[in-house]
């Protein structure tokens, strides 16, 4: 039987099928606001991961029996908190403030089965962007708006966005928007895949 990926994301997607996990994308509905609301003051990576279980649990409630995994990425850079730029005029404003800083990426998933959820985790990235010319920015985002629009950071590491960095910390997968190595992990304690 395969997993409920609670997610659209495309690269999740294709991280799942690079590595041979079978599963079913159904995108969850849940409220993000209001699960950050209910977590003011927690720290960035306990966040990332309640977004994962909260989606993971919304598809799980409605698909018993069945494995959901859920996942949930956020950018953190100086201590401030963003989100996927609404607009390009936000995107732009999001790349001239982390232009010459460390991005602070989250990403966390969980695996749920009905009310239970079996196993969650988080990694962490530092994206180091290097000082961003506005000529490079307004040329960066004529190339790659709006495909950026759906992601925190404002950038596809599997497209033009390592023009943005002069070093990257951390895993591919989770720059991509995912803990992987931990999922499988967790997929191959749980007997979902082969030890």
């Amino acid at each position: 039987m395969s997993i409920i990926l609670a997610s659209k994301s495309a690269s999740r997607r294709a991280m799942l099928d690079a590595v041979g996990v079978r599963y079913e994308s159904i995108p969850a509905g849940i409220d993000e606001r209001a699960v950050e609301e209910g977590l003011a003051g927690s720290a960035p990576g306990e966040v990332a991961e309640a977004l994962s279980v909260a989606k993971a649990s919304d598809i799980a409630a409605v698909h018993g029996g069945r494995l959901v995994l859920g996942s949930d990425s956020l950018v953190v850079c100086e201590g401030h908190r963003f989100d996927k730029p609404e607009t390009r005029e936000q995107a732009v404003e999001h790349l001239r403030f982390f232009s010459g800083k460390v991005m602070e990426l989250h990403s966390g998933a969980a695996l749920v089965r009905d009310d239970t959820c079996e196993w969650s985790g988080t990694a962490l990235s530092k994206l180091h962007v290097r000082e961003l010319s506005d000529a490079f920015i307004e040329n960066y985002l004529d190339a790659e708006w709006p495909e950026v629009s759906h992601c925190v950071g404002v950038f596809r590491i599997e497209a033009l966005g390592p023009q943005l960095f002069s070093a990257i910390e951390g895993d591919q997968f989770t720059v991509l928007g995912m803990p992987l190595l931990q999922v499988l992990g967790a997929l191959r304690d749980l007997g979902e895949l082969e030890a």
